[in-house]
């Protein structure tokens, strides 16, 4: 009973370091964000000493870059990456699970092996196609980048829900009257949404944090992401410490956000996913 509570304890204790080394980051960025300009500079303390309510580096940046354009292009490629990455991923993790299709395991496990490469491998021989098909410096083209990682990783997950969902249940449902499109959309997206939560929290992350495929394929400033506009930034003799860490703290909002009422959903189709692929 004793040795339980102290592996209890060390259990607690080593979550709790890692928790706090995890979020300890985050907690920098954030106050990093909210001292003055002239304490950054200066020797860093854990809990800063003056406090800038006046929030100076997010005025400086909204005011002195085009800040707000590229959140609005971040935001239409994030989501229009979801959209095309739930379509595709729910379509075929479907059919390959309810209809006999030669080498079907072999076909899903092989879409894994994208993410054995590094994006910059797939980014340059992307961008000479996109330049053949004249998408060369244009959202879509970051848009279809994106959707060449999360569409593999959404059939793989979204696969492992339909495999073990019985066909029966669609059965019962087309005996009471459904086609089976009907029975599809009443009885098995319902059963997986958290698997298509998890898949939408999953390539909305991945779209949104990624610099390299942006960096490739876009040059304009028009048509900058927030991960690529934040980074011209940090010039090579101007260092504006203050309006990069505001600028990180503005793009960590909407994840917040998106965990704070999504987390129950994502963990539930993690666990699942786990157990059922």
């Amino acid at each position: 009973m004793k040795r339980s509570r102290t592996a209890r304890a060390l259990t607690l204790i080593a979550a709790a370091l890692l928790g706090l080394w995890s979020f300890f980051p985050i907690y920098w960025m954030v106050i990093s964000s909210l001292r003055p300009e002239r304490d950054l500079f200066a020797q860093p303390t854990l809990i800063p000493e003056r406090i800038d309510w006046k929030f100076k580096s997010y005025q400086n940046l909204l005011e002195l870059t085009d800040y707000p354009l590229q959140f609005a292009n971040s935001v239409v490629v994030a989501l229009t990456v979801v959209v095309i990455t739930l379509f595709v991923s729910v379509i075929i993790a479907y059919v390959v699970t309810r209809y006999r299709i030669p080498g079907k395991t072999v076909m899903i496990g092989s879409m894994l092996y994208a993410y054995m490469f590094p994006p910059l491998l797939l980014a340059i021989p992307l961008l000479s196609i996109f330049a053949k098909l004249g998408l060369a410096d244009h959202l879509i083209a970051v848009v279809l980048a994106h959707c060449t990682l999360t569409i593999p990783l959404g059939v793989w997950m979204l696969w492992g829900f339909f495999k073990v969902m019985p066909f029966d249940l669609e059965e019962a449902a087309m005996v009471d009257g459904c086609s089976r499109a009907g029975a599809f959309v009443r009885v098995v997206l319902p059963l997986s949404a958290p698997g298509i939560i998890t898949v939408s929290i999953f390539s909305f992350l991945l779209s949104w944090t990624d610099y390299v495929f942006s960096f490739v394929l876009v040059n304009s400033d028009a048509n900058k992401t927030l991960p690529v506009g934040l980074a011209s930034i940090l010039g090579s003799f101007d260092a504006r410490w203050g309006e990069l860490m505001a600028g990180a703290t503005l793009i960590t909002l909407p994840l917040f956000v998106l965990f704070m009422f999504l987390s129950k959903y994502f963990i539930k189709g993690l666990a699942a996913g786990a157990v059922k692929g």
